[in-house]
């Protein structure tokens, strides 16, 4: 009788601990993915955030379904791509959108629906959603606008390549810079302001465009990586690096050889694993009954070459 008594207890205390942990657990032991979505797969920015969700999803014990349309300008495509996650009823979506209101709908709708989105790196034409993970964009332009102008000794002529209308991360970027250029050096005038399209072989272009029609430029601000590329493409083409100044964003490993040997004067960085890695985390923490901080900044940096070899920058660029 008392053998059966303990056996009895053992049974029982072992199905409280194993309901314990599955409570503990919570999103750890769903089936579902937790969608993160990109504007883009293209760029090297997206793998490094890839890496990060990657990262959390081992940590934290979850399935990641990573997916974004070929090209950042395929703003249906991704859109598209939410709306399927919503109909498999996924755990949680980390969205960066491509427009900032045109995902709007869609993040409503998982809202409506019961599954928490995350936004990152981009803003969005609603606060109805979970957490926002990004750089403080509008810092990120006016630490390139700072940059510029110290070079240029507070005087000269610039040109601005965006990334493409619309996409609130590279619009911040834009604004930043050329509120900065105008309020500290009011003596440094941006003569031209194209978009690239989010394509390097459109910046090419559009930065010949503009180093034809100003031959006296001073200075290039590319507000994104594909901007950067093909600004420094056009500058090297035209062996132009001891005359414009070109300070980039984002960073590969191709555009820090550049800047090592001296095409790109620096690279505004931020931290794209970070991104991907607290974007998943804060879906996590929301389904374990955890709230999130409604905003969180990755941080942001100035890539130099006096500064490249540097523990700090090392860190974010591999």
């Amino acid at each position: 009788m008392m053998r059966q008594r303990i056996t009895i207890l053992a049974t029982i205390s072992i199905l409280i601990i194993l309901i314990f942990t599955a409570c503990n657990r919570g999103a750890v032991n769903s089936q579902k993915p937790i969608a993160v979505i990109p504007k883009g797969i293209s760029h090297f920015f997206w793998q490094s955030v890839k890496a990060g969700a990657e990262a959390a999803g081992k940590d934290l014990n979850v399935k990641i379904d990573w997916k974004g349309p070929a090209q950042e300008t395929d703003i249906s495509g991704q859109v598209n791509i939410v709306e399927d996650a919503i109909n498999r009823r996924v755990d949680g979506i980390v969205l960066a959108p491509s427009h900032g209101d045109s995902l709007v709908p869609m993040v409503l709708r998982a809202q409506r629906e019961g599954i928490p989105v995350t936004i990152f790196d981009s803003g969005i034409a609603t606060d109805q959603y979970l957490s926002y993970v990004s750089t403080d964009n509008r810092e990120g332009g006016a630490v390139a606008a700072r940059r510029m102008g110290e070079k240029l000794g507070g005087k000269g002529k610039v040109a601005i390549i965006g990334a493409k209308k619309g996409s609130v991360s590279t619009d911040e970027r834009e604004i930043g810079f050329e509120a900065t250029i105008k309020e500290k050096f009011p003596n440094i005038q941006i003569v031209q302001w194209l978009y690239g399209e989010a394509n390097a072989t459109k910046s090419l272009s559009v930065a010949e465009d503009i180093l034809t029609s100003h031959p006296e430029l001073n200075g290039i601000f590319a507000s994104n990586e594909s901007s950067t590329v093909g600004a420094v493409r056009a500058i090297l083409q035209r062996n132009l690096p001891d005359k414009v100044l070109l300070v980039g964003f984002d960073a590969t490993p191709d555009l820090v050889k550049n800047v090592k040997d001296g095409a790109i004067d620096s690279l505004v960085i931020q931290n794209p694993f970070k991104m991907g890695y607290e974007g998943v985390k804060t879906i996590v923490d929301k389904l374990n009954g955890k709230q999130p901080q409604k905003r969180i900044d990755t941080g942001v940096s100035l890539l130099t070459k006096e500064n490249v070899e540097t523990p700090e920058i090392q860190k974010l660029i591999k």
